[in-house]
């Protein structure tokens, strides 16, 4: 059966929680350990035993895997007293997760809920090798059955040791939580406590959280109910990508511009996406944004957007998601007149930032410490062009690259770190003639450049790479993996060395696909965009650690 931590099993007229300690019950109302069989081995992997406070065995739960860094569990497991509400942070109590293939690991950190009794715990060292378990995506339908997993007590053992299961089927359900009944003599026990609650396809709907006990051991035999509430989590998938989101490694750091407004989203490592959120309620207004560009430096996004009074922004999004407010760049690069797209890249530490304006393009450079060059009229190094109308950064092996589109044509040049600049090349003349440009966008691969370009309205688009040594592959349309799109914006970045691509289109969808090391391509997949109102404009990605 699966148990909570309770202080008693006596029908008192509430449920009671069934995480298990070793001198007594807690309680606040979680659930104890399942009573059914026994698991295979090598099944129900991504379920783990929670053993919480500074003695072995003093308080346990149950916590299954939603990746292998994070834990979904119960809230209350965790709780100093009954009813406490759990803080974010290092968990209060020594804790540590003892995973499927033996291995016990320290809890770092609890990203609880208020609503709820939920928390996701991170694991100080990846579970590697262990996949996390599938999350459903709608709720379970009353009378339907689902499984429960727990290490709690059984009807015959104090501390089984071992996975169990149990059928229950569903009761009722509301915003936040799950009802349901054991089949049988099926419940949940002390120790059972934040075990998983899954449906028939084996995916996660609930985290365990209270029982009544009955037949659990230790509780008086005249408690006979199954019944168990469990805090849902089939509706909290942005919650959860959020955090996965927060954890070291490559993503892919998105802004998508509808209407006035920018969204941002991130791509995680596994492909799958956080949703998108209103980047002005977190940073502030500055009168709607015409468009954004971005730049990782390290694990921080660094964002610049031209707000609705034709100047530009920029803010910072830490490693650890934390926004900073918008600082005005003209106050410390100098004002330009009638901006009309930006673009941004870092080299190191330092952010290159290049604007198209009164039909020119413009430098600037935001050093590590912070301070900002004054913006530059690149013409007037490199070399005069016509009007331009966009403009593209790269970094490849320290220097800037930068595109400009001007009559409908592409031309290419360089910065070293030193601040010395190459004059303009026609890129048709060493890539290929196209129809008349619409946009450029590039990125720096290894030592290689790719651009990506849409033509005709955006109705056609292509890629090149200028390598190392200078040469280039000549541009290829891009039909067979994009699917003849009207791109309304295309965005290139590299992400754990791969060039990924992503289109905003003419009929309101995103797009992405990546083009591996191996030089063959990913299947382009629509990006589901929740939350994202308007029609889109922009879109830029960039690659964050």
């Amino acid at each position: 059966m699966l148990a909570s931590h309770s202080r008693s099993a006596r029908t008192t007229g509430v449920l009671v929680s069934v995480a298990a300690i070793s001198t007594g019950m807690i309680g606040s109302a979680p659930v104890r350990a399942v009573t059914g069989p026994d698991v295979a081995a090598g099944t129900y992997a991504s379920v783990a035993k929670l053993n919480i406070g500074d003695r072995p065995g003093s308080r346990a739960c149950t916590a299954v895997l939603v990746d292998e860094r994070w834990l979904a569990t119960a809230a209350s497991c965790f709780a100093t007293a009954p009813g406490e509400q759990v803080p974010a942070g290092k968990p209060a109590m020594q804790s540590t997760a003892t995973l499927s293939d033996g291995r016990t690991v320290e809890i770092a950190e609890l990203l609880p809920r208020t609503d709820r009794d939920l928390t996701l715990a991170r694991l100080a060292t990846p579970a590697t090798g262990i996949a996390g378990v599938r999350r459903a995506a709608a709720p379970a339908d009353v009378g339907a059955t689902l499984t429960a997993a727990g290490f709690g007590r059984t009807r015959t053992e104090w501390v089984p040791g071992k996975l169990h299961t149990g059928a229950f089927t569903v009761d009722s359900a509301d915003s936040t939580t799950l009802s349901s009944t054991g089949k049988g003599t099926d419940a949940l026990c002390k120790g059972d406590t934040g075990g998983p609650l899954m449906n028939a396809s084996g995916e996660l709907v609930a985290i365990n959280s209270r029982s009544w006990q009955g037949g659990c051991l230790g509780t008086p035999t005249t408690e006979v109910r199954t019944g168990a509430v469990s805090a849902r989590i089939d509706d909290l998938h942005d919650w959860v990508q959020q955090a996965r989101a927060l954890t070291p490694g490559w993503k892919t750091e998105t802004l998508v511009q509808a209407g006035s407004t920018l969204y941002q989203g991130i791509r995680l490592a596994d492909g799958s996406w956080t949703g998108f959120a209103d980047v002005q309620a977190k940073v502030g207004d500055i009168g709607g944004i015409r468009t954004a560009a971005a730049a990782g430096v390290d694990g921080d996004t660094h964002v610049l957007a031209l707000g609705g009074d034709g100047r530009i922004r920029h803010a910072i999004r830490t490693a650890q998601g934390r926004w900073g407010g918008y600082g005005d760049v003209g106050a410390v690069a100098g004002v330009l007149g009638d901006v009309t797209q930006l673009s941004a890249v870092s080299i190191g530490a330092d952010l290159h930032v290049v604007a198209v304006a009164d039909g020119r393009i413009f430098h600037t450079q935001r050093r590590a410490d912070g301070t900002w060059s004054r913006f530059g009229d690149i013409a007037s190094v490199v070399g005069p062009l016509g009007t331009i109308t966009h403009a593209a950064t790269a970094s490849v092996g320290g220097r800037l690259h930068i595109a400009a589109v001007s009559g409908g044509k592409a031309y290419h040049a360089s910065r070293d770190s030193a601040g010395h600049w190459t004059g303009w090349g026609d890129i048709a003349q060493v890539a290929g003639d196209t129809g008349p440009l619409t946009s450029v966008t590039m990125a720096g691969a290894g030592n290689d450049t790719h651009f990506v370009i849409a033509t005709d309205d955006g109705s056609r688009q292509y890629h090149a790479i200028r390598r190392g040594d200078g040469n280039w592959e000549r541009f290829g349309e891009l039909t067979d993996q994009l699917g003849g799109v009207q791109a309304k914006s295309v965005s290139a970045g590299t992400v754990d060395g791969e060039l990924q691509v992503a289109v905003t289109t003419s009929d309101n969808r995103l797009l992405h696909t990546i083009r591996h090391t191996d030089r063959t391509w990913a299947p382009t997949l629509p990006v589901a965009t929740g939350g994202v109102t308007g029609n889109f404009g922009s879109i830029a990605i960039t690659g964050t650690l």
